[in-house]
This record gives structure tokens, sequence and C-alpha cells, in this order.
């Protein structure tokens, strides 16, 4: 009697994993439906609002548009035309572009270092750390909307009224140099002593004379690696500290390697950041340029062209960080 029993449930036992199998299908299915469900306003409106704006966008990049007696436009397919306009025959394109990889190139090493640096110590226990997250986040909501659009306003009125010759472009005011050279002198002298190169001393520079930007930018990146340092298991910290390791050696060999896909997610949404900001060089020439004769087909290749730039340097980003980052299993 016991052998047939053993044999029944052997033979039952396929049967009941097949059953959990269909079980997870169907409930995988109802989550995917209901995923469906809840992104399909973004893309009805997509569809009917965005993809054909997007079709018209890219249709007049390569047309030129001629004015008809009695109101109306004419478009003339040029081609190319625009594109090697904007390449090749218009310099301070060019040139706004380079400036924008290099403050690109700038930004991100910057922010997304003193974004992780602020999270390990806002992730410390301590008296009043929800305060200390307020702070360090209440640029981020000063920064946006229409008091960023106020604050541009603001400072380009203060940079024309310290103008002493408004064509030669001088400026009458030092206040904003002095800080400069204070800022620049101080670190110079701290790096002095310790021997380092000339190229990293500029960048020390710079990022101590736009810490205010830095901040700015830091907010969400913050968060999002506050995030993922609190959903690090607190047990993993224990066993290291019984095992005897520093705190710099859990850093390295635990915190930066389970926090890196944070660090991929903050480095990709900084350089969309920083291309997207209104006071980008190339966005700031591109809206000049709409307002031209010619510049609405001009500067819409103007905007493919970046938007492809933008494109082409996350793929080399992501490839870059994802040869190095680390996924904890869930096993």
């Amino acid at each position: 009697m016991d052998k047939a029993k053993k044999i029944n449930i052997a033979e039952d036992a396929p049967a009941a994993v097949k059953v959990k199998k269909r079980k997870s299908k169907s409930l995988d299915r109802k989550k995917g439906r209901l995923g469906w469900f809840f992104i399909a306003p973004f893309l009805i409106g997509f569809v009917l609002i965005y993809l054909p704006m997007i079709v018209d966008s890219i249709y007049f990049s390569f047309v030129k548009i001629e004015a008809v007696r009695g109101g109306g436009y004419n478009p003339i397919w040029v081609g190319l035309r625009n594109y090697s306009y904007a390449l090749l025959e218009d310099e301070s394109f060019s040139t706004k572009l380079i400036e924008s990889l290099k403050q690109l190139a700038f930004n991100i090493p910057a922010i997304v270092i003193f974004s992780l640096f602020m999270a390990v110590l806002l992730n410390q226990k301590m008296k009043g750390r929800a305060v200390f997250r307020a702070i360090f986040f209440i640029p981020v909501i000063v920064s946006t909307g229409i008091v960023e659009s106020i604050e541009v306003q603001n400072s380009l009125a203060e940079a024309q009224s310290q103008m002493t010759d408004i064509s030669s472009g001088t400026m009458s005011s030092s206040s904003s140099v002095g800080n400069e050279l204070i800022s620049i002198l101080q670190v110079e002298r701290f790096f002095s002593g310790m021997k380092v190169g000339n190229q990293l001393l500029t960048y020390v520079v710079a990022v101590v004379t736009e810490v205010y930007s830095i901040i700015n930018k830091a907010g969400v990146q913050m968060l999002i690696f506050l995030a993922g340092l609190q959903s690090i298991s607190p047990a993993i910290y224990e066993s290291c500290k019984i095992e005897g390791a520093s705190s710099w050696e859990i850093f390295w060999k635990i915190t930066f390697p389970m926090i890196s896909p944070m660090i991929f997610v903050n480095t990709i949404y900084t350089v969309i950041d920083s291309f997207t900001s209104q006071s980008n060089t190339v966005i700031v020439y591109i809206n000049e340029i709409y307002g031209k004769a010619e510049g609405n087909v001009r500067s819409t290749a103007m905007s493919w062209i970046y938007f492809m730039l933008v494109l082409l340097i996350l793929a080399l980003v992501a490839a870059i960080l994802s040869a190095y980052i680390f996924y904890q299993r869930r096993d």
C-alpha cells in the first residue's frame, strides 16, 4: 500500500507543477494587460497628437518655405540643404554644439559624484535627517518651471545693468570676478602641496565656481541614490562589520557595486537634463534662429541634428556603463 501511494504521489507531482506554471503564466498575462491599460492614455495621446507633429517636423526639415500671395505658404523640397547649412555654413551652431558637449563632460561627473556623496551622508542615522534631505531637495523645486524662467530673466537684467560699455561687453561689477578669484586662490593654495596636475586643478576650480548650479541639478539624482541605498539589506553590512571590514572597504566592495544600477540611471538622467535645460546654449541658439528669415526650417533641421547627437551620446554612455553594472539576483 505504501508503495502504491508513493507511485501516485510521484505521478501527481508533474501535474501540480504544470498547474502552477499555468497559473503563473496567466498571472503574468493579467499583469501585462494591466500595464497596457495604464500606458494606454499616453499611447493614444502620442499617436493622435505627438506623432503627426513629429512627422511634420521631419518633413519641414527637408523643405524650403515660400510665401504665397493671399496668405499661406508653398513648401519646396531641398533635400539635405538645411542640414548642410547647419553643419557646414553656420559656424555658430557647430560652436554651440562643441560648447554643449564640453559642458556635458563637466556636468556628468560633478553632478553624479556630488549626489552620490550627499546621498551616502544623508543615509546615515542622525537627528534631523528628514530636514537635511528636504534642504538639499529645495533647490530642485525652486529651479523648475516658472521660477527658473524668472531667475534667468533676473540674471540677464542684472548682467545688462552691470555693463559699462554695451558695444564692447565689458562688465563694471567685480563681485563675481572677485568671488571667482578668491575661490581659485583658495583651491590652488589647498592643492599646492599635493603635487596634482594642472588639469585636475582646473577641473576642481571649475567645480567650486559652479557649485550652485551643481547643487540645483543634483536633487533628483540624490533621491534616486537614497532609494538605492535604502534597498540594500542591513544584514549585508552587519556581516561585513563582523568580518572586520572597514567603512572604506564596505563602500567599494558592497555599496558601490550594489548601487551601480542607480549610477547608470542617474548618468542617463543627467545627460538628458543637461541637453534639455533652458539654459543650454544650443537650445537658446535654435530658438533665436527660429524667428529669422528661413529660420523655421533651418531651426527644425538643427533640432533634429541635436536630437540625433543626444541619442548617440546616450547610446555610448549606456554601452560603456552597462559593462560595469552589478545586478543582484533575487533567486
